[in-house]
């Protein structure tokens, strides 16, 4: 084992961490959920990892995103995300994906050689597309709703969608995966009212109608939750 995974092999276990290196994950979306997400994952030691987003930093992620600082305004963030994880660990074997996945896009990337995807895209139609692909090729899935216009941190959970409250975003989702006949769905959510004040219309770019106010801490423990939920799955998979 690297020398630098000792104290998470103490942990983790040598077959754990060994399971962790031999397991393949998806991360589609790298803004404020996805970027931590997908960095939780590299630091525990998962040795091959896809990152797709199409997206540039803009100065408005600069509040919540990994990736975003005044020197890397304007830069791709799969370049940002992906060189960091490389640091962090040069023997991931890394795949980078930089396109915004339209709807058929998210529903083909799906592959069974994943061991998990973590769908963190904050559009609803491709977002849905990709829930759909992954249950209809019995791949394993965790998905981000919706962390803005949140404030407190012990209101988020892991749970079955069918279990969410408060929340527009796996409203929304829940009831078009019903159409589908798809009922379960394990999803990172907070149970907390969103702030309706908060909202801000927008020009429906990307699938994207609207966006809540956030703050520098709520879409990063969205990540982290994710990437929770995925490593211990990876730590005892047969």
């Amino acid at each position: 084992m690297a020398e630098w995974t000792e104290r998470a092999e103490l942990l983790f276990t040598k077959e754990g961490l060994h399971n962790l290196q031999n397991s393949n994950v998806l991360v589609v979306g790298l803004g404020g959920v996805g970027s931590f997400a997908a960095e939780f994952l590299a630091r525990a030691g998962v040795g091959s990892m896809t990152i797709v987003d199409g997206d540039v930093v803009d100065i408005t992620n600069i509040n919540r995103q990994l990736p975003a600082l005044n020197s890397t305004v304007g830069q791709p963030k799969i370049t940002i995300v992906g060189d960091r994880l490389m640091d962090i660990n040069p023997e991931l074997k890394l795949t980078r994906v930089q396109e915004f996945l339209s709807p058929e896009r998210a529903f083909e990337i799906i592959s069974p050689d994943f061991d998990y995807v973590l769908d963190c895209i904050d559009s609803v139609t491709p977002k849905l597309n990709l829930i759909i692909g992954a249950k209809r090729k019995r791949v394993k899935i965790i998905s981000s709703m919706g962390a803005g216009g949140k404030m407190l941190a012990s209101k988020v959970k892991v749970s079955d969608i069918s279990k969410t409250m408060n929340c527009f975003l796996s409203k929304a989702i829940r009831k078009r995966l019903k159409g589908e006949n798809i009922n379960k769905l394990k999803v990172v959510f907070s149970s907390e009212i969103q702030d309706e004040k908060s909202l801000k219309l927008t020009d429906g770019k990307n699938f994207k109608k609207s966006f809540y106010g956030t703050n520098s801490y709520m879409p990063g423990l969205f990540g982290l939750y994710a990437a929770e939920t995925v490593i211990r799955y990876l730590l005892k998979k047969e």
